[in-house]
């Protein structure tokens, strides 16, 4: 049988009795006005289920997120859940606040329903942090985040997550996949109405009691509650959640820890999927914190914390020398693990085997100074769910081990194993803490990084970022790969090349994975990635210096990372 066009896909969908009517009218429409290129767009082929999950533009179509492509998925994620065979299934379900988030939660829950899988899920929008944590709680056998992340507001999507409450790794992912490519008939997908599951106790609202229970862990693990509730009235914070889930949570966390001077930028304090007043709302963007910062300015306060749509990310400003400083990823994991590690000593709590996990591409200033305090520091590949699979496997293999830290250069951060991804709602309390301390010894973040560059050496980490788009950007970024992983030089840039890694055929124990490492015998380390969900080719440039003064040092590692940056794209353009 001769495969269908886009084309006659529309057709097919603007026809098809099973989509609601209002799905087909808008197909219809476009038929009507023979936009070629949007039908195309959303026809040319299925929506792809990736390791991770799925996110793209909402609309309907094959190509796009909406109710059914959600329910596809979903029931694919149940075909692997059944095929494990437990007794009484459960998942849970969270979403953040885009555009029909709640809509396709529901739609998902239908799904598990009709398959007699239990959902739980939150009454109202809640953070990665929470879903993974009511995953543990409820012992479910994995669960569905609906979010796009920070993508722009047209997107919608979801990620999948396991038993352990971490994002799906193998074999279960590509199972799932497996299982949703072989979904060809929307009408084979099983559906129990959300009301009727309701009575039937299929799907079940999550406690506010599982919530409760979520913000006594995180505050179980700050490291000085006393001093914070003593003092923490004193720290000026202004707070966005950028629409996102995070107002209420961010919020009751800073307050559990005594932080009673917040001002949240009333612009964006409420969801709003439309994200109207930026241009991303991701929090590494020094434009998404733009009137945080103007309301920093405003109140004279000490920081600036901002949170992502589903608020696993922190982004972090303020002001130094009366000039804007906005802390890149690698520093907030620099400052928090230095207070984490030097606190406990203090404390006389740093005892027994504690260990850190941080990605590859994440600054190695963290190995030195993990291993400068006697702690065991793993690296995985980039990703939370591989250091969450390193947190898991340890406390199976290795139970005497004590969980202390886990960070990526995105902006990513854990400082509990409370739950089994990011969680920007602790990491906003525990930067708070981090703050005040520092304050309370007169000294703001910038100070207080460079008192540990002075300790520990300098880092300075540099992202190039080269995008290539299409079939054929896909063919350049093959041949950039291609070109470096066959580089016989011993040095680049002078400098003498210690060892190249080659990850795509599984070293240092990691599964296999299409990421090059150089790393030269002065300590410098640079790492090359494509993107696993958007059309680029990443180059992680991580540069340490130990000798000289700081102000050299600063002024020699910025040298170091232009001529790199510089070496990289140049060559990059002849592959």
């Amino acid at each position: 049988m001769k495969s269908q066009n886009s084309l006659e896909k529309a057709r097919e969908w603007s026809e098809n009795s099973y989509f609601s009517k209002e799905s087909r009218q808008e197909i219809k429409d476009l038929l009507l006005a023979e936009n070629s290129k949007e039908i195309e767009e959303r026809f040319y082929k299925d929506l792809e289920f990736g390791t991770g999950g799925m996110r793209s533009i909402l609309g309907q179509g094959l190509n796009r997120i909406n109710t059914y492509t959600i329910r596809k998925a979903t029931q694919a994620i149940c075909f692997e859940i059944l095929a494990q065979k437990s007794t009484s299934p459960s998942v849970c379900i969270s979403y953040d606040s885009r555009i029909m988030s709640f809509e396709l939660a529901q739609s998902a829950a239908e799904v598990f329903a009709g398959n007699g899988i239990k959902a739980y899920i939150y009454k109202h929008l809640n953070p990665v942090a929470l879903l993974s944590f009511a995953i543990r709680h409820h012992h479910s056998q994995a669960g569905v985040m609906v979010t796009a992340s920070h993508n722009p507001p047209e997107y919608n999507g979801y990620k999948v997550f396991w038993s352990d409450g971490a994002q799906v790794t193998p074999p279960n992912d590509q199972n799932i996949i497996n299982n949703y490519n072989a979904i060809n008939d929307f009408s084979t997908i099983k559906l129990l109405g959300f009301e009727e599951a309701v009575k039937l106790e299929m799907i079940a609202w999550i406690e506010d009691s599982v919530e409760e229970l979520y913000y006594k862990a995180i505050l179980s693990k700050m490291i000085n509650p006393e001093f914070c509730q003593k003092n923490g009235g004193k720290l000026s914070i202004v707070y966005t959640p950028i629409h996102g889930a995070g107002l209420i949570p961010c919020s009751r966390a800073l307050l559990d820890l005594g932080f009673t001077n917040v001002h949240v930028v009333k612009e964006q304090a409420q969801p709003d999927g439309r994200f109207p007043t930026v241009k991303s709302p991701n929090p590494e963007n020094p434009s998404a914190l733009k009137l945080a910062v103007d309301l920093m300015e405003k109140v004279n306060a000490d920081i600036v914390m901002g949170s992502d749509p589903d608020t696993d990310r922190l982004g972090v400003a303020l002001k130094h020398n009366g000039q804007t400083q906005y802390l890149t990823g690698n520093q907030i994991g620099i400052l928090k693990l230095h207070y984490i590690l030097s606190e406990l000593k203090s404390q006389h709590k740093l005892v027994g085997e504690n260990y850190v996990v941080k990605s590859i591409v994440t600054t190695p200033l963290l190995d030195t100074i993990a291993k400068s305090y006697g702690v065991e520091i793993y690296n995985t590949l980039t990703g939370f769910k591989w250091i969450c699979g390193k947190m898991n496997e340890l406390e199976k293999t290795s139970p005497q081990k004590n969980f202390l830290f886990a960070t990526e250069e995105s902006f990513g951060y854990l400082c509990h194993n409370f739950a089994r991804d990011k969680d920007g709602v602790s990491s906003v309390s525990q930067m708070a803490e981090v703050t005040l301390f520092y304050k309370n010894q007169g000294l703001n973040l910038i100070q207080a990084l460079d008192k540990i560059y002075e300790e520990f050496g300098f880092s300075r980490e540099d992202l190039l970022s080269l995008d290539y788009f299409g079939i054929e950007g896909q063919e350049k970024i093959s041949r950039i790969m291609s070109k470096f992983r066959n580089l016989g030089d011993k040095a680049i840039l002078s400098h003498e090349l210690l060892k190249k890694l080659d990850y795509s055929v599984g070293i240092e124990g990691l599964p296999k994975s299409n990421v090059l490492g150089f790393i030269f015998e002065d300590g410098n380390q640079v790492y090359l990635r494509p993107s696993g969900t958007e059309p680029k080719i990443k180059f992680y440039i991580m540069i340490q210096e130990k000798n000289g003064s700081l102000q050299e040092k600063k002024l020699n590692a910025e040298i170091k990372a232009n001529a790199f940056l510089e070496y990289f794209k140049t060559e990059s353009e002849k592959a």
